[in-house]
């Protein structure tokens, strides 16, 4: 399956790479010599490591900042009750010292840290204002999680991963100025973890006016996935896709029928549709509608097929 969308990567803490570099958690060992090329490596900070504060400080001692190019914020103390709005601060508040940074990832941790429901998020919207470079942004967890609608010349890549979307979080994707997004992954999430997104929520999205330079979309763990394809199977935005991914949500066989008799989807390299409700009759249709097209069709559930209603595979 390709890379670009993945199965499991809530359960990556980005301790081994990130944004195809080296990781380095911060601080260093004293007895680690010189440290590496800043601009060579991730830099992570943990609260697991010692305090956050600490960290931040001892950063700035001791590497040349102004090569620095990737940040991954990791676990912090107590990530259900903050203190994520003090990160984004710091971050903001430091953009000068930190002029080239290119990819920055706020809550790399896994559940047996804390799940992705409990993780407290902030505004990122002073985030995309501070670093006008920034070509990756990632944010695991939506619990408080804001943005605003923003113009950003540079961003390439957005991914929020959550059990719960806040609905001005997805209506603020498609409401900014967005020219270079290439990469869009939003998980919607459930209702009793807080999320508040609807299908009517992601029309300015699936219009696409404002994300010309799409050509990755991901609207996935979605609990309406079927409510959802019924108007992407029109929408402007999908006929400049080259891969697009409904996987981990409540997919099935409406969304599959709704989307054979849209828009033609033969120009997709990819179709992800991991973790799905389709009977075997509706998979076999799809896969032979798209010969050549990567269709993803792992995971089916066991009561797929069966009429049950689906259900979303990130929920806690």
């Amino acid at each position: 399956m390709t890379q670009r969308w993945s199965v499991n990567s809530h359960w990556d803490d980005c301790t081994a790479g990130y944004a195809g570099l080296p990781v380095v958690t911060v601080p260093l060992p004293e007895e680690a010599g010189p440290g590496p090329d800043p601009g060579a490596v991730a830099w992570r900070f943990s609260e697991s490591e010692g305090c956050l504060a600490d960290g931040f400080e001892w950063f700035f001692r001791h590497v040349d900042t102004a090569k620095v190019t990737a940040v991954v914020i990791g676990e912090w103390d107590d990530p259900t009750s903050g203190p994520c709005d003090e990160i984004n601060e710091w971050l903001a508040g430091n953009a000068d010292r930190l002029p080239e940074l290119r990819s920055l990832f706020v809550g790399a941790m896994t559940s047996e840290h804390c799940e992705i429901s409990w993780i407290q998020q902030d505004d990122v919207t002073p985030l995309l204002e501070a670093f006008p470079k920034l070509e990756r942004l990632e944010v695991r967890g939506a619990d408080g999680l804001r943005l605003r609608p923003v113009r950003h010349e540079a961003l390439r890549t957005l991914r929020v991963e959550s059990a719960g979307m806040p609905a001005e979080v997805v209506r603020a994707v498609g409401e900014g100025d967005l020219p270079a997004l290439e990469h869009l992954e939003l998980w919607i999430g459930i209702e009793d973890q807080g999320g508040t997104c609807t299908a009517a929520d992601c029309t300015a999205i699936m219009n696409g006016a404002r994300l010309p330079s799409l050509r990755h979309l991901g609207l996935r763990n979605c609990p309406f996935a079927d409510e959802l394809v019924a108007g992407l199977a029109h929408a402007p935005v999908v006929a400049r896709l080259e891969s697009l991914s409904l996987a981990m949500g409540s997919f099935g066989d409406p969304g599959a029928e709704a989307l054979l008799n849209g828009q033609p989807l033969t120009h997709l390299s990819t179709l992800d549709l991991d973790h799905h409700f389709l009977s075997e009759a509706m998979a076999a249709r799809l896969t032979a509608a798209l010969p050549e097209t990567e269709v993803v069709l792992t995971d089916r559930r066991d009561d797929a097929g069966d009429g049950a209603w689906g259900y979303v595979a990130v929920s806690e």
